[in-house]
């Protein structure tokens, strides 16, 4: 009998704790909400390290005279790249290896990973050597963020309690990234740029010695690596990572330049490859037949669209406070913090509905409000100002996002079995990180050339930029829109509550 299938006596007393509480232990000792904050913290730490560096490229750009490690442009641009690229690139991997060798290991193995390669960072004397610290960065979190939600949908089994928790993981998530822009303006400013990567050593030797202590191994279904699917896994990460490449690459070789068309050829073909190779094997890595789960396919297309608002949102509202309203990267760290406390508030009211509605009413009013409120920023004017032309649509489209996160999760792991939930939520995170960075390059294109289109008919360059922005908030919101859309063909709530049951 596997960890995954308690014992009848062990059942039983869950169901009684379920229905005292709406939630089951993953410890004899310990509450199941010391699984829920370690799965948060971590979750936390590995959105906020996607933000957290961009605030501190220009200091890290100085001259070593000047502490700096004296990069240029095209250097500085590979210290968030290579952190995406790795992330992307092994979400799935790292998903799937939970489920078949304990998601306690993979959870500690990623974060010593992630710790340690932070460490390294922190102490970078040149670009290669900050470069592949972030990519093993990248890697560390590609392993552990699958596990942090497979952790929770195996730890809560009453549908209620199970929306509670996803509820906090969303919320946490959902403001990591803005959260990351106040806190790397204030570690830059306060101490050095070096501690946007230091930070990281304490929370993660706090949260490993957590870990050991609070979580319960869940028994994994095979012992050696050769369990897994390797060569679906090699092409699977190889496709992404190949085709996260190809979208950061496109502001260097444009959209139709031969080496962008080649390498997303490459992507395709190894893609290609891997459904092959995922439908002739015995073990799959991601056995085909999930996505015939109606709620599965559709909660990872809305993933891709929730993914590409949220990057070009933050993406481009950065830029505008920073380059044409004049604010500091402090200043616009802070300026962001309304929109993660209604990030908290649209997940944490989402949560307590969803189990009541269901996931498809709050995700079309959660992508309905968020394509509004982009729609509304497309508007913005070259000399904007916060509280008139910034605050509401923020507030508007950060609550609309949060609210969105809970369902999407929720519908994507509902109906699981519990020996894939890691599968589940690697494939989660890996579509909505790679519909961010999809639509971000593809949204940074449309603004770029739109701006230049006016910069040579001799437009201000504030004007110009804040009209390119303008142009891809409107694809944005239709984009929003569409995984509006998309929500309607989820099941009814009682299709939805009777799958929970069911994986639970």
């Amino acid at each position: 009998m596997s960890a995954d299938q308690p014992s009848p006596g062990h059942a039983a007393g869950s169901a009684v704790s379920s229905g005292r509480r709406g939630e089951s232990n993953s410890h004899p000792h310990v509450p199941a909400w010391a699984v829920l904050a370690i799965a948060c913290a971590a979750q936390f730490m590995v959105v906020l390290d996607i933000s957290i560096v961009n605030v501190a490229l220009p200091s890290i750009a100085k001259p070593v005279a000047q502490h700096g490690l004296g990069l240029d442009r095209n250097q500085l641009q590979w210290i968030v790249n290579a952190y995406t690229l790795t992330f992307a690139g092994f979400l799935l991997f790292g998903g799937r290896a939970g489920d078949l060798f304990g998601r306690k290991k993979i959870f500690l193995v990623g974060l010593g990973i992630f710790t340690a390669a932070s460490l390294v960072g922190g102490f970078a004397q040149n670009a290669a050597m900050i470069e592949i610290s972030r990519a093993v960065q990248g890697l560390g979190g590609g392993i552990l963020a699958p596990a942090t939600l497979s952790l929770l949908t195996t730890t809560y089994t009453d549908h209620r309690a199970r929306a509670r928790a996803l509820g906090i993981w969303s919320a946490t998530a959902g403001s990591g990234g803005a959260f990351g822009a106040l806190a790397g303006g204030l570690l830059t400013d306060l101490v050095s740029w070096r501690w946007v990567l230091f930070v990281n050593v304490p929370i993660g030797v706090v949260l490993f010695v957590s870990a050991v202590a609070a979580l319960r191994e869940s028994r994994g279904q095979v012992r050696s690596i050769w369990g897994l699917d390797i060569p679906g896994t090699i092409t699977v990460t190889g496709g992404l990572a190949v085709l996260v490449y190809a979208i950061v690459s496109t502001h260097v070789h444009p959209w139709g330049s031969a080496r962008t068309l080649i390498t997303i050829a490459i992507a395709a073909a190894l893609l290609i490859a891997f459904v092959v190779i995922e439908a002739n094997t015995s073990q799959p890595l991601v056995p085909l037949r999930i996505f015939k789960m109606r709620a599965l396919s559709s909660a990872n297309g809305i993933a891709v669209a929730v993914g590409a608002a949220m990057f070009t949102m933050f993406f481009f509202m950065s830029l505008y406070m920073q380059d044409v309203l004049g604010y500091s990267a402090l200043k616009a760290g802070f300026a962001f913090l309304p929109g993660a406390l209604f990030i908290i508030a649209g997940a944490t009211i989402s949560s307590r509905l969803v189990s009541h509605v269901g996931p498809r009413r709050l995700l079309v009013t959660g992508g309905v409000l968020s394509a509004a409120a982009l729609w509304w920023f497309s508007h913005l004017p070259a000399s904007g100002n916060y509280a008139v032309h910034i605050l509401a649509p923020l507030l508007i489209v950060c609550f609309g996002m949060g609210m969105s996160m809970v369902p999407m999760t929720v519908a994507a792991t509902s109906g699981v079995d519990r020996s894939e939930a890691g599968l589940a939520s690697g494939l989660l995170n890996t579509t909505r990180q790679v519909g961010g960075a999809l639509g971000l390059a593809a949204l940074a294109t449309i603004a770029t050339d739109h701006t230049n289109t006016l910069m040579s008919r001799h437009e201000s360059l504030a004007a110009a930029t804040t009209s390119g922005f303008d142009r891809a908030f409107v694809v944005a919101a239709f984009i929003s829109l569409a995984g509006a859309l998309l929500a309607l063909t989820l099941p009814s709530r009682s299709t939805h509550v009777a799958a929970v049951e069911q994986s639970a």
